[in-house]
């Protein structure tokens, strides 16, 4: 499969009716409808929010992903649902390839309670990435239970990342991050991980192509808690998805695309058993994740006499129905080794009213306000 063929089934299949950075639990009740997508509630959250399964394919090999465990992380979601929207056309030859060789299991969203409150953590303030092996929570016992009754050959963890990681130490936005999770201390090369380093090492080969030395490599370090790190210590091949950040793309519309072609293509590999053609050491030479980036630089200010950089990063706030990005000072100081997003050239002037630099203002009016004189005294 091509990039020109890939780009085609993006453009047929997204889905224009799942879009922005807010994605509540009742998006994926309205999806379900909307698409007629055959499904089954497998369980409910702490706040009796169903979750619901949804099963493709009839192919001997079987994938399971879930997408949303954190809340706020939404991105993936929405490209979950361009590739159900293609999954559902059974006339798409590359949906009758994956079908007819996987079954696939999807979990839109994990994790409902916290995507309405857009919070990382559930209604018990719980991290269930954490939850693996305790389970204490009951969405991280759907999970379980669905793990030990599908038994998967390959496992799809999808998250989002924040804006701060470059790809290796350079001004290289990590706009898509993989990661094939140790199974034990040691971080040995199993037979499990060798799969998963295959598939990604089959993903990355075709986003070089789209983002060149924007895919990132996070850290795989072990940690029994998390749910990759217990599915690689039991012998099933996980890949961590971590959608990021691209130029100017806050709500992640850009980096949704590229989360899709990453799917297609995994799927694809696995289903026609081609990723084993890979060699699993370019997956470790994909550059490892770094935070590197603020999401605005102010360059060359004088700050009571002296010149800094003044980095600022935005939290995430939800106001109604809509994601607030309010900025906060991050660093100051010689921010030479790091980036911005948006870089700003402070021309030495001087900072008039260095507090109101965390004025609350909407992000679609951020760089006004920072470019406006007043800021600065004359």
């Amino acid at each position: 499969m091509n990039i020109t063929e890939l780009k085609n089934l993006w453009i047929q299949y997204q889905n224009q009716t799942v879009f922005g950075r807010y994605l509540p639990s009742q998006t994926v009740a309205e999806q379900l409808q909307f698409l007629k997508i055959p499904h089954d509630v497998v369980g409910y959250s702490e706040s009796e929010t169903p979750i619901h399964l949804l099963k493709f394919g009839v192919g001997k090999r079987k994938i399971l992903m879930w997408s949303q465990m954190h809340g706020n992380e939404s991105t993936t979601t929405k490209a979950v649902f361009d590739l159900v929207t293609m999954l559902m056309d059974a006339s798409c030859e590359v949906t009758q390839s994956i079908l007819s060789n996987c079954t696939l299991y999807i979990i839109p969203m994990l994790n409902p309670d916290g995507a309405d409150a857009y919070t990382r953590v559930n209604a018990n303030q719980v991290d269930l990435n954490r939850d693996a092996q305790e389970r204490t929570q009951k969405e991280s016992l759907v999970l379980r239970s669905i793990i030990d009754t599908v038994k998967p050959d390959f496992a799809f963890n999808l998250h989002d990342q924040r804006t701060i990681f470059s790809a290796g130490p350079n001004n290289h936005s990590a706009v898509v991050s993989f990661l094939s999770p140790a199974g034990d201390a040691e971080r040995s090369i199993t037979k499990s991980r060798v799969q998963s380093m295959q598939v990604i090492s089959a993903m990355n080969e075709l986003l070089q192509q789209l983002i060149p030395n924007q895919i990132g490599r996070y850290d795989d370090s072990f940690n029994i808690n998390c749910i990759g790190d217990t599915l690689e210590h039991e012998g099933i091949p996980t890949i961590l998805f971590e959608a990021g950040h691209y130029k100017e793309d806050y709500d992640r519309e850009k980096t949704r695309s590229f989360i899709f072609y990453a799917l297609v293509k995994g799927l694809t590999a696995i289903s026609s058993n081609t990723f084993t053609a890979n060699d699993h050491k370019e997956y470790l030479a994909i550059p490892e994740n770094e935070k590197r980036f603020y999401d605005i630089i102010i360059r060359e200010v004088s700050l009571k006499g002296q010149i800094k950089d003044i980095a600022l990063q935005f939290t995430e706030k939800l106001s109604d129905t809509t994601i607030i990005f309010v900025p906060k000072i991050a660093a100051v100081g010689d921010l030479s080794n790091f980036y911005g997003h948006r870089e700003i050239k402070g021309a030495k002037r001087a900072i008039r009213h260095y507090n109101d630099v965390v004025e609350v203002v909407p992000e679609v009016e951020m760089l006004k306000f920072y470019l406006n004189t007043e800021l600065f005294s004359v």
